[in-house]
């Protein structure tokens, strides 16, 4: 074989092995997002659509992000974590309080009266969840955790203090609220949230525990004409939210695109998430009081009695977890320290 065959051959390699490296750095990837609400409530369109997008024009055109809203790939909204878990959608969205127990050291963020403002917890969440409790997301590739801003009362009847809220049918949204729930004397009905305008319209339901924000998305400032808020800067409780990525799908991607979606995911993209929280707050707020509807704001001293009756499920919990081993009141004063961080 002369050396000009030799040198063509060799050529002819190096040129394969260049086309495939090009073909490589211009590789584009769809990725499927898969969520329970509507597209036009808060989150879709205020968080998620802006940071799909982002994503999008930070890879070049070559990361393309597929959104399905409500539930639009099949399964129930608490089984959104092991869909992004086992490849039925490359990303989710979802409450991490529909799978009860299953992140015992994240549900520090859901006792009673814990936090308040959605981007600041959101925050603080994130930060702790990187410290504390990475472990209970090893098998995803977490994109982000928040949470939504404080937590009220949304009944047919006025509650007006704790007596009035005694027998009443009230959804709760993770097994922690369920338990405050009936501390306080009501009927914890657990359901997503998508359930709640059919649950409420039905009369399976006299009220239910969600922050401001998502009740134009469910009609609720419609169906019920009261609303219940409290003193102080905490809500009465907090639901936490995962954006979680199939690790696989993630592995997969050339080491461009990682970093495009490790540039979005983190404390940024929690505070994202929180602020259209916040924002859906006052838009949802405002829309209850244009339509008339009564807003209790119940003042300090009826507040302290809601927060000595919900002060035992804190204790219950710190039992509970500590049944796995794990120091509960350790990780309410590392939540409380974070939130303090990041109020300031």
């Amino acid at each position: 074989m002369t050396s000009n065959r030799i040198g063509r051959r060799m050529l002819l390699a190096l040129s394969a092995i260049l086309a495939a490296g090009v073909a490589h750095a211009q590789q584009t990837v769809t990725l499927r997002l898969h969520q329970m609400l509507p597209p036009q409530a808060t989150i879709p369109a205020k968080a998620i659509a802006p940071w799909a997008q982002k994503v999008e024009a930070e890879s070049g055109g070559r990361i393309k992000v597929q959104l399905f809203h409500a539930m639009q790939l099949g399964g129930a909204p608490p089984q959104l974590f092991d869909q992004a878990r086992d490849g039925v959608a490359d990303i989710t969205w979802t409450v991490l309080g529909y799978t009860p127990g299953r992140f015992p050291k994240t549900e520090v963020f859901e006792l009673p009266f814990m936090s308040g403002n959605a981007e600041q917890s959101s925050k603080a969440i994130q930060e702790y969840v990187e410290k504390f409790a990475a472990d209970e997301f090893r098998d995803v590739k977490l994109l982000a955790v928040h949470t939504h801003g404080p937590g009220l009362f949304h009944t047919k009847q006025p509650v007006t203090g704790l007596e009035s809220l005694r027998g009443m049918k009230v959804r709760g949204g993770s097994r922690v609220i369920n338990n405050m729930l009936t501390k306080l004397g009501a009927t914890p009905v657990g359901m997503p949230v998508p359930a709640v305008t059919e649950a409420l319209s039905k009369g399976v339901i006299d009220g239910t525990t969600i922050p401001w924000e998502v009740a134009p998305a469910l009609k609720v400032h419609e169906l019920v004409k009261n609303h219940t808020t409290f003193a102080g800067s905490a809500g009465l409780y907090t639901q936490t939210f995962a954006l979680s990525m199939n690790r696989a799908a993630y592995d997969k991607l050339p080491a461009d695109l990682k970093k495009v979606i490790d540039n979005n995911s983190g404390v940024e993209t929690a505070a994202l998430f929180g602020r259209a929280m916040d924002e859906g707050d006052r838009i949802g707020r405002d829309l209850a009081v244009k339509a008339g509807n009564n807003i209790v704001a119940l003042d300090m001293a009826e507040t302290q009695r809601w927060r000595r009756t919900a002060a035992t499920v804190e204790a219950d919990w710190i039992k509970e977890v500590g049944a796995k081993g794990i120091d509960g009141p350790r990780l309410i004063r590392e939540a409380q320290a974070l939130i303090a961080k990041h109020a300031k």
